[in-house]
């Protein structure tokens, strides 16, 4: 997380939103080797402070799961660089803006009998953005083939006891300098989702 509190202007419910609608991140773990890294889907409980997803069963994290284990979900947006010939104005730097969410937690493994119900639950969640297409489920799949691709997953659950977003949208200029800028990023802007930045850019002029 960028250590300037101006960059941390969401509140908790907006950092779980973002989240929630991703749907994506980067799981970290530590380990006596260094960290453990995997990039998961998830879903997000109503309340906000459940993760439930599911990880290879030969994931150097699920085999870790021997007991819980404090984690870390890196949720990321959009970013894009920003040069400073957009600000319109003198002695400025290059930087880079972006948002990002961090979710802190511990994470366990869960019973095999739950398995099947969460990988329903994910499939309705991302299925069901595809409208008006008819759904994909499970049951779609014969029950041999299922049963051997289940024995490859293991399904876990993330407690989280933090949530933390950096949403780095120019906050430190002034609201015509940063208007410029982001209308920089929407014609010439490069990295992830550059259009994206560039309206949030300009929906916080004046916040």
């Amino acid at each position: 997380m960028h250590p300037n509190p101006i960059y941390h202007d969401a509140d908790t419910t907006k950092n779980i939103a973002f989240a929630r609608e991703r749907g994506f991140g980067v799981l970290v773990a530590n380990a006596e080797a260094g960290p453990l890294m995997s990039h998961v889907p998830f879903l997000l409980n109503d309340a906000g402070d459940i993760a439930d997803l599911h990880l290879v069963r030969s994931n150097p994290i699920a085999r870790a799961l021997a007991e819980p284990v404090k984690v870390k979900l890196a949720v990321v947006g959009g970013d894009t660089y920003i040069s400073p010939d957009w600000y319109g104005v003198d002695d400025q730097v290059p930087t880079w803006n972006y948002v990002a969410v961090h979710l802190t937690g511990v994470l366990e493994l869960r019973p095999a009998d739950e398995l099947l119900d969460l990988l329903d639950r994910q499939s309705a969640a991302y299925e069901g953005r595809l409208l008006p297409k008819k759904p994909w489920t499970t049951g779609k799949m014969q029950d041999e083939t299922m049963a051997k691709l289940m024995r490859m997953i293991v399904p876990c659950r993330m407690t989280i006891t933090g949530v933390d977003g950096t949403w780095k949208l120019s906050q430190n200029k002034t609201d015509e300098v940063r208007l410029a800028a982001a209308e920089g990023v929407a014609a010439h802007g490069f990295g992830s989702e550059t259009v994206l930045i560039a309206e949030m850019m300009r929906d916080a002029i004046g916040g």
